[in-house]
């Protein structure tokens, strides 16, 4: 009752890329970058493992940025050449590459970081992947011409990699698609039949996550504008509910999404946003409790998975760590209070 895990990302080590950034530049290159990236793993593993998390990741230790972590693997794109754009509806610009011809796979993404941590860990396994649709939210396209078959050209290739993950012993694979909180037409049109064939064949457990963002300025900026409640998920639980996801990692705490929009996924897990990324401030167990309390009035705690609101990666490494050990306290606490509860 009540498995802990995390959204995904984690803070890297001042010795593997600079820190409290969300793009941060590596601090070494070449095979001594590889080694890092692999030691930070197994740090983060072992952390999560200490602080009683149920369900670990590779805190995503081995890439620059969640989505680009991925890109920097596919043919048929630019990165020498790369052009400002608006990504999230122009929520921010970035300097993103160009897709300019055929995409294709140069090979496995992340079975290095994958493989070490399953042979590190006897407990669950989740890794995560970007969604279609977050994809082609940052990234520009001079090929195909249609964010649509954009889409499932990516769809296609995280699935290849995603299939290669299951065989390499992963438990849940999750997809980030921060984008289905901006576009929310386009997921009802398209974005989840691109997540469809993302998960194709997969036999392991599949995962979407969906936030208001990393802890970031322009997020937070953002989040100013939604008003006194945040009903984006109102829009898209519905025909995620229909989906063939079986788990919806959400934001819950210290945010304006009425609680009671969890009840539009009956039938799927549900990841609670339980741990603030926005905020230094670490949570309580009393206040971690607290919230999976409000969110049993909505999902059975059979239902009901403990997680962050989204990645800690520009985070202050030893608050990451004391949310971290919240999270577990907080779900333990909760697993006393409502042990009876239906």
């Amino acid at each position: 009752m009540f498995e802990t895990t995390i959204a995904g990302s984690l803070p890297k080590p001042g010795w593997l890329a600079e820190t409290q950034k969300l793009w941060p530049t590596w601090r070494a290159a070449g095979e001594e970058l590889a080694r890092a990236k692999c030691d930070a793993t197994l740090l983060w593993l072992k952390e999560q493992e200490d602080a009683g998390l149920d369900i670990v990741t590779d805190g995503e230790q081995s890439r620059q940025h969640f989505v680009h972590g991925f890109l920097e693997c596919v043919e048929g794109i630019d990165f020498e050449h790369k052009v400002k754009m608006g990504i999230r509806d122009n929520r921010y610009e970035a300097m993103v590459p160009v897709v300019v011809g055929p995409l294709r796979l140069k090979g496995r993404v992340h079975q290095v970081e994958t493989r070490l941590a399953r042979a590190h860990t006897k407990k669950k396994l989740k890794i995560t992947l970007p969604g279609p649709m977050t994809i082609v939210d940052t990234i520009a396209d001079r090929h195909y011409g249609d964010k649509v078959k954009l889409a499932m050209a990516f769809a296609a290739l995280l699935n290849q990699e995603a299939r290669a993950l299951e065989k390499d012993g992963v438990d849940t694979i999750q997809f980030d698609e921060p984008a289905f909180n901006v576009y929310m037409d386009d997921v009802r049109r398209w974005g989840i039949k691109a997540l469809h064939r993302a998960i194709q064949g997969l036999k392991c457990k599949t995962a979407v996550h969906i936030c208001y963002g990393y802890g970031i300025k322009p997020n937070l900026d953002w989040k100013q504008t939604l008003g006194s409640e945040w009903r984006q998920y109102e829009a898209i639980f519905p025909a995620l509910a229909k989906s063939r996801i079986d788990q919806v990692s959400l934001e819950c705490i210290h945010s304006k999404v009425p609680p009671q929009l969890m009840k539009l996924l009956k039938g799927k897990d549900v990841l609670v946003g339980v741990i603030d990324v926005a905020s230094d401030k670490v949570e309580t167990p009393e206040e971690v409790a607290d919230t999976i309390g409000r969110a049993l009035q909505f999902v059975p705690k059979s239902k009901l998975f403990p997680c962050t609101n989204c990645g800690m990666a520009p985070m202050d490494r030893d608050i990451a760590l004391a949310k971290l050990k919240a999270l577990a306290a907080g779900a333990a606490l909760a697993r006393k209070r409502y042990a009876r509860r239906r």
